[in-house]
């Protein structure tokens, strides 16, 4: 059974209901609504980013697709054999996960991509139903520290106790785990504040730990 999600016309938050309006006069050809998971519930790792962006999952409908956040995570998933098949920035380009699911903290795009507290906050619950309903999930991928506050706090953690670093593996209650990496945005990427080698590395090692027994 699928999890509760936000339906198109989704109203909790009054700001990001005006934008999607907005952009729903602007670009009516895109996807312009909460953006649905992507792989099934059966993963044992779930990635979880911050928000739909504007040009990339708001316009195409599923997660990291359609930007430059999306090549580096789809091409590090082919590579680790998290995935198979091709990427195309397109949700009909026939990609499978492997093991993941890939969600957002937010599932609505917010203006300057920068949610707010109030809105993080009014959107976690359809986090929360999401990780409930992964029978085999072993382990969490935060991408950013927004998402890596979003899963602490979804697991009703203190924060003081699962400080966001890159790299880091924190161990969770009931034994899977949450590890850490910097966002793959073009901007952290364009000033160095994560490589490829960096992002591959990180995936790598949530793919191995998946995998042990």
């Amino acid at each position: 059974m699928l999890p509760p999600a936000p339906d198109r016309d989704c109203p909790l938050c009054p700001r990001l209901v005006d934008f999607r309006r907005a952009n729903r006069a602007a670009f009516p050809g895109w996807h312009n609504a909460p953006v649905p998971s992507f792989g099934g519930l059966d993963a044992t790792l779930l990635i979880v980013g911050l928000a739909p962006g504007l040009k990339g999952a708001n316009r195409t409908g599923r997660p990291f697709t359609g930007d430059y956040a999306g090549d580096l995570l789809y091409a590090t998933l082919l590579k680790t054999g998290l995935a198979r098949g091709s990427y195309d920035k397109r949700p009909d380009d026939g990609l499978e996960l492997v093991g993941v699911r890939i969600t957002n903290a937010l599932r609505c795009v917010p203006p300057e991509n920068k949610p707010t507290g109030i809105e993080a906050r009014t959107c976690r619950p359809f986090l929360v139903a999401e990780m409930a309903a992964m029978p085999n999930l072993k382990g969490v991928l935060a991408l950013g520290q927004l998402a890596h506050t979003a899963v602490v706090a979804t697991l009703q953690l203190k924060q003081t106790a699962f400080k966001f670093g890159h790299g880091a593996v924190h161990p969770l209650p009931g034994g899977a785990f949450l590890a850490d990496s910097y966002h793959c945005s073009r901007y952290n990427t364009n000033t160095g504040t994560l490589t490829e080698a960096m992002f591959v590395a990180v995936v790598e090692s949530a793919a191995r730990m998946i995998s042990l027994p």
